[in-house]
């Protein structure tokens, strides 16, 4: 055994930027200017081989439309738990011939028997400003992407309506209240379960705890009944059912989970994905096997669902509006999104003017 695993020990006691590889087609809208592996390194625990990554990549868009978001696979073994893992890089203004970082900072684990020895960054799909896409997707990246900047052209257009009709200092005020909702809210150290994973010690017996839903009139998906396996710190197991109301047939959605503590601190739990094929007027039940734990002594009392996110079969999005998110527990649960957070980071590093003229862009 020991001289088995000693050729892995001296590789991992090597510099581990030659066992690297970034691998983009030929026809890639985006081309690899830089890339510094100089802070990564690996190491061997037991039987695993433990790739602590951290990269800046300098890329290029070498196409001819502006791209707006791009993620990439990170590679280390594909069929081991914990071999692959995606960076995601959203509310790009990227036009032709212009640069933009990706910062990479992973875990992977790989066996120290067999395989590649290399780590592969691979190219999972880029958004582009006209909605379109280019890519394998096999992370379901456009999916997320497209989510995400059609939140970020919500968001612009909210700021822009509110410097239109209330001028500077009504931004700056607005803006300045999207902070303090970043800085208010709860963080909770939530750990993923799966049924049959063994349950956190508690005295306390399970009970079914009902959901509560806010409902957006114009969402395509209706959640009508739902509840979960609640045992203290614990929700486990959750069904739901929900109705398409819409005339289009649905083939994805996502439920976000809301929980109120014994405190009454709301905070976001997780979300329900669920790729399905459900027609207009159906019917079906949403399940899933996984569950949450929250610290110890985190008593649930309430939970309440809502619609994130609807994909038709044609490929369309539905997402909530603002004034839909502003509304009863969303407003202190939920993270703005990643293009307010952006524009909240321009304000706070570049001031009142700089946030204006980026406004102006679009």
């Amino acid at each position: 055994m020991a001289a088995v695993i000693a050729p892995a020990m001296l590789w991992a006691q090597a510099d581990v930027r030659g066992s690297l590889k970034i691998d983009f087609p030929k026809d890639s809208p985006v081309s690899v200017i830089s890339s510094d592996w100089g802070q990564s390194r690996p190491e061997v625990r037991g039987g695993a081989m433990v790739l602590d990554l951290h990269t800046q990549l300098s890329l290029r868009n070498s196409g001819e439309r502006r791209i707006r978001g791009v993620t990439l696979m990170v590679l280390a073994q594909a069929v081991t738990p914990g071999g692959k893992a995606s960076v995601t890089v959203p509310s790009l203004d990227v036009g032709p011939g212009e640069t933009f970082p990706v910062r990479i900072d992973l875990r992977l684990l790989r066996p120290i028997q067999g395989g590649n020895s290399a780590v592969q960054v691979v190219l999972d799909g880029v958004l582009f400003d006209d909605l379109s896409f280019y890519g394998p997707n096999r992370l379901e990246s456009r999916r997320a992407m497209m989510v995400w900047e059609l939140e970020a052209q919500r968001d612009r257009r909210h700021f822009k309506q509110v410097l239109e009709q209330a001028g500077t200092e009504g931004l700056q005020k607005e803006i300045l209240a999207s902070v303090a909702r970043i800085g208010d809210r709860s963080q909770f150290g939530m750990q993923m379960v799966r049924a049959g994973s063994g349950r956190a010690t508690t005295y306390e017996p399970e009970r079914d705890v009902q959901f509560a839903f806010v409902q957006f009139p114009d969402s395509p998906i209706e959640p009508v009944s739902g509840m979960a396996r609640v045992s203290g710190s614990e929700a486990r197991e959750p069904r739901i059912q929900v109705k398409n109301r819409s005339t289009k047939p649905v083939r994805y959605f996502e439920l976000g989970w809301i929980v109120e503590d014994e405190q009454g601190r709301r905070f976001l739990a997780g979300s329900m994905p669920a790729e399905l094929n459900l027609g207009p007027g159906q019917k079906t039940q949403v399940v899933q096997d996984t569950g949450l734990r929250f610290p110890e002594r985190t008593g649930i009392k309430n939970m309440t669902g809502f619609v994130n996110s609807v994909e038709y079969a044609d490929g369309r999005f539905w997402i909530p509006s603002r004034a839909e998110m502003a509304v009863g527990p969303l407003q202190s649960a939920l993270a703005p999104s990643a293009e307010e957070q952006r524009l909240t980071q321009i304000y706070r590093k570049k001031g009142l003017k700089a946030l204006v003229e980026e406004l102006k862009k679009f």
